[in-house]
C-alpha cells in the first residue's frame, strides 16, 4: 500500500458566545477556530483523515501551506503503515511545526485502524478505561456571569470547572471564590492563568488569595520558558503547578522534568506533534511520577476524537481532560457527532478515529485562499 495524494483544507468555524461576547481570557479574545483538515488517499482506496489544530499565532493556512509544500511530499510514495518512518521523516523535513504533522499523523493512524479494522485506541495499547472524565473552561465575565456558568457546568455533569484568571487580582479572587461557592464541594475548581502572571512573586499573592477556594492545580502561571520561575514558584505554594505552553513536544517534557518544575503536565495531541509523541510524555512523566491530563486547543470532531482515543488508551491520565473541544465550535465537521454527555467523553468503538467527515460541511468553512 502506497500514499498517492495528501491533501490540506484550511477551515474557519465560528465559536459558541459566552455571556453573549465572544470568549476572552488571557491570551486574547478569539471569536474563531482557524484549524485545517488533512486527507490521506492510497492506492488501497483506503483513506485517512485528520485535524490540524492551534490557537497561537500560525493558524490552519499557514499550516495548510507547509503541509502541501513541504510535508506531502516526503509522504508521497511512502508505505501509511510505516507511522514511526514517516514521522521521523517529517521532522528531518520541516523543524517544528507540530501542529501540521500531528494532523498528519492523526490521519494516518486513523488509515491504518480503517485497514486493520480496529479503532485507533487499540494501535496506542488498548482501552484502559472506557469513558474519559472532562473539565470544562469558563472564560472571562465578571464573578457573577462566571458563577452562573460554572454552575450550569456542573448541573451537565462536569466533574472539573477550570476557571480563566488574567483579568484583575481582585476580579480573579472574587471569581474564584464565587465559582467554588456556586459548585460546592464536589465538583473540582481549576485555575488556568494562560501566562498572565509576570514573576513567581506576582504568581504567589494571586495564589494564596485563592486558596480558601481549594483549587485544584493552578495551571501554566507564567511564560513558557521560565522553567526555573516555575520550579521556585512551586516551592512557594502549597497548591500543584501545571504545565501547559511549558511543553510542546517530548524535549521540552524532558526539560520540565529534569527541572521539577511542576506537579502535572498538560499533554496536547497537536502541540506534542502527534500521537505517538503525546505517548512519549505520558510515558516519560509517568516514569518520573508526574501524573498528565489532555489538553484542547480547542479542536473540531477530528482532532476531539484523536485526544479522547489518546485518554482511553493511556495509564498516566491523572487529571480530568479538556477533550472536549467540539463542546466550544458552533460546528464540528462530522457527520455523527461524538459522544461526550454527563461530563464524560467515549471513545468511538468503529475502525480508525471512528468518524466520518462530513465533506459539505468542510466546504462550507472552507477558507479561500
Amino acid at each position: 500500500m502506497k500514499i498517492t495524494a495528501v491533501t490540506a483544507i484550511p477551515v474557519k468555524v465560528d465559536r459558541k458566545l459566552a455571556y453573549g461576547l465572544a470568549g476572552r481570557t488571557a491570551l486574547g479574545v478569539d471569536p474563531v477556530s482557524e484549524h485545517a483538515i488533512v486527507r490521506i488517499d492510497t492506492d488501497a482506496g483506503v483513506t485517512g483523515w485528520g485535524e490540524i489544530a492551534s490557537c497561537f499565532a500560525r493558524r490552519g493556512r499557514l499550516y495548510a501551506k507547509e503541509v502541501r509544500e513541504i510535508l506531502a511530499p516526503v509522504l508521497i510514495g511512502q508505505d501509511p503503515r510505516r507511522i514511526a518512518f514517516i514521522v521521523q521523516a517529517m521532522d528531518k523535513a520541516l523543524d517544528g511545526s507540530e501542529p501540521a504533522k500531528a494532523g498528519l499523523e492523526m490521519a494516518l493512524y486513523d488509515l491504518l485502524g480503517k485497514q486493520l479494522g480496529v479503532p485507533v485506541y487499540v494501535l496506542l495499547g488498548g482501552m484502559v478505561r472506557e469513558r474519559i472524565p472532562l473539565s470544562r473552561s469558563i472564560t472571562f465575565g465578571t464573578p457573577e456571569q462566571m458563577a452562573t456558568a460554572a454552575k450550569g457546568f456542573a448541573a451537565e455533569g462536569f466533574g472539573t470547572v477550570k476557571v480563566k484568571v488574567g483579568q484583575s487580582f481582585d476580579i480573579d479572587v472574587a471569581a474564584v471564590a464565587a465559582v467554588r461557592a456556586a459548585v460546592g464541594d464536589k465538583v473540582k475548581v481549576r485555575v488556568d492563568a494562560n501566562m498572565a502572571w509576570r514573576t513567581p512573586k506576582e504568581a504567589a499573592q494571586h495564589i494564596k488569595a485563592m486558596a480558601s477556594s481549594r483549587p485544584e492545580v493552578i495551571e501554566q502561571p507564567l511564560k513558557p520558558r521560565e522553567l526555573d520561575a516555575l520550579a521556585e514558584l512551586r516551592l512557594m505554594v502549597d497548591v500543584p503547578i501545571m504545565a501547559d505552553e511549558s511543553v510542546w513536544n517530548p524535549r521540552d517534557a524532558m526539560e520540565v522534568i529534569r527541572r521539577r518544575a511542576v506537579d502535572v503536565i498538560n499533554v496536547y495531541v497537536c502541540e506534542a506533534g502527534g500521537l505517538m509523541a503525546a505517548t512519549r510524555i505520558f510515558q516519560m512523566a509517568e516514569t518520573a511520577g508526574i501524573p498528565c491530563m489532555i489538553g484542547s486547543m480547542p479542536e473540531l470532531g477530528l482532532g476531539t476524537a484523536a485526544q479522547i482515543h489518546l485518554g482511553t488508551a493511556m495509564t498516566n491520565l491523572g487529571l480530568d481532560s479538556d477533550a472536549c473541544g467540539v463542546v466550544y465550535q458552533q460546528a464540528d465537521l462530522l457527520k455523527t457527532p461524538l459522544r461526550i454527555e454527563k461530563g464524560f467523553a467515549y471513545p468511538p468503538d468503529k475502525p480508525g478515529l471512528g468518524v466520518e467527515i462530513d465533506l459539505d460541511a468542510v466546504e462550507r468553512h472552507r477558507i479561500a485562499e
